[in-house]
């Protein structure tokens, strides 16, 4: 294992061995470590810096929770919202276009790549969303945002639109999502969603969980069970089911996308779709939550002292350790796989782990020919 390895942890991946052989997460649980005896306005930065993959949304996080523990407002929603939509919609779109040609469509990578470098936001995050909604039109869907979403929206779980919109799409986004189809549309059984941030009482027994239970941040199970999240439990889409395949996990990274670029609707698109927030538990300690790029992040703080509050404890629950817990929903969908398949079966794996989306690194071990996947 390198020195960075070490650091960040690796994901191993065991396809066709028994639950919890299929899964093994290694990932050093630092925040706890490095924030412990820290003053607390110094954590939000160091937080970001050590989880830069999606750096913004722990920030956040750690502005909440601390400010939450502290018994001071929680900051301004509209600065706040603003900045977790735009931050957002970034993520998305490097997953997008670095990493499903990678893993899904090599050859599509040429016309991704040229995406990437003319999308507005990412050249600069102050870019007017408006030309970042005619990016997306030009360059990943073939027609107008809003009537996209329209046509996701239709049906139950927007697999039909989907199939459709990719089988007559012209452009390297749905021709990727063609070919990936054979590989990705096989079934997956979901966890139970993760909707603990749907009220205070839940909220409450998720605090005292991360108080309590020794490493709950590294193997969490939720009422007695295994519980995933992504873009496909958000708050504000509970009435949707859960999504049966890799393939129509990928179609609500693209909704989510498309949602995010749109003008803002309360509930449905814009600022007006991620969820956050933050409670205060106890004199001295704060719970938060922020939807981001891949599911529900939650902290937890608590503090010591009056007149410069330092950490007496900090927790982070970050979506990798919900959906690749070692009995939870990855794990399941590897231990049904036959490496015997060989290259079909390494075809599933790539797009399980685009479909779920881990922010470390991982590895598919033998008897699998053995495969990386890097986030750029």
């Amino acid at each position: 294992m390198s020195a960075l390895d070490a650091l960040a942890g690796v994901l191993r991946l065991r396809p066709g061995q028994a639950r919890p052989g299929s899964v093994r997460n290694n990932r050093p649980d630092w925040a706890g470590t490095l924030a412990r005896g820290k003053p607390a306005a110094d954590v939000p930065a160091l937080l970001g810096g050590l989880y830069n993959l999606c750096g913004h949304a722990h920030r956040l996080c750690a502005q909440m929770a601390l400010a939450a523990a502290e018994g001071a407002p929680a900051p301004a929603a509209g600065p706040a919202a603003l900045a977790l939509r735009v931050e957002t919609l970034r993520e998305h779109a490097r997953r997008i276009t670095l990493d499903w040609p990678a893993a899904l469509s090599p050859a599509a990578a040429a016309d991704a790549e040229l995406s990437l470098r003319c999308c507005p936001v990412l050249r600069s995050p102050e870019a007017d969303l408006h030309d970042t909604r005619l990016w997306l039109q030009r360059h990943l869907l073939g027609m107008p945002a809003a009537d996209w979403l329209q046509g996701w929206l239709q049906g139950p779980q927007g697999e039909a639109w989907w199939a459709d919109w990719s089988a007559a799409g012209h452009g390297w986004l749905p021709a990727l999502v063609r070919n990936a189809r054979a590989a990705a549309d096989w079934p997956v059984a979901a966890a139970e969603p993760l909707h603990v941030h749907a009220g205070t009482v839940s909220l409450r027994q998720l605090a005292r969980s991360l108080r309590e239970e020794p490493g709950y941040t590294r193997q969490p199970r939720w009422q007695d069970d295994c519980a995933e999240t992504g873009v496909w439990t958000r708050l504000h889409d509970v009435a949707r089911p859960m999504p049966a395949s890799p393939w129509a996990r990928l179609g609500y990274r693209v909704a989510e996308l498309t949602r995010l670029c749109l003008p803002d609707e309360p509930g449905q698109a814009g600022q007006g779709w991620l969820a956050f927030g933050a409670l205060p538990i106890a004199p001295g300690e704060g719970l938060a939550w922020v939807e981001m790029a891949r599911g529900l992040l939650v902290h937890h703080a608590t503090l010591e002292g009056v007149d410069t509050p330092r950490v007496a404890s900090y927790r982070v629950l970050a979506p990798t350790e919900w959906n690749f817990h070692a009995e939870g929903a990855v794990a399941t969908a590897l231990e049904g796989l036959r490496p015997a398949h060989g290259a079909f079966a390494q075809r599933r794996v790539a797009a399980l782990m685009a479909a779920y989306d881990p922010c470390v690194r991982f590895e598919v071990d033998a008897p699998m020919q053995h495969e990386e996947r890097s986030h750029a």
